[in-house]
């Protein structure tokens, strides 16, 4: 197993020690994108934001490298506390990949916690190994 490169993701180390398969990755990543919602995406489920509103507040995002909520408050959008209320629903909401495995039951919470401790220890040696 390459430990070199810049450390390769979880699902990787998962994989190449055989405790889950290519499907259990893709499976989680699907739940992980349901679940994880932008910023955005939560606004226009609310209906606070429509389409061309979203599309206009990323083209200033691109220009700009501003954060979504920066953008929405100061073209006044919204107002401060409804972006904090969104990005208190998107944080309650996200979803890790560890989580999104073990929520598919692809691997047990015990194993997701003991691998996630060795996958770190190992990150942490190669990092000091530099």
């Amino acid at each position: 197993m390459d430990n070199s490169s810049e450390f390769f993701k979880f699902g990787r180390y998962l994989l190449n020690k055989k405790l889950i398969n290519q499907m259990d990755i893709l499976n989680a990543r699907y739940l992980q994108k349901k679940n994880n919602l932008k910023i955005g995406e939560l606004a226009k489920a609310k209906c606070w934001l429509n389409e061309d509103e979203i599309i206009r507040i990323l083209t200033i995002q691109e220009e700009t490298k501003e954060k979504f909520g920066e953008i929405i408050v100061r073209e006044k959008y919204l107002i401060k506390d409804r972006v904090e209320e969104l990005l208190k629903e998107q944080e309650d909401t996200y979803i890790y990949f560890g989580e999104a495995l073990v929520k598919i039951g692809a691997i047990s919470m015990e194993l997701l916690i003991e691998q996630l401790k060795e996958f770190n220890r190992m990150k942490l040696q190669n990092i000091d190994n530099k």
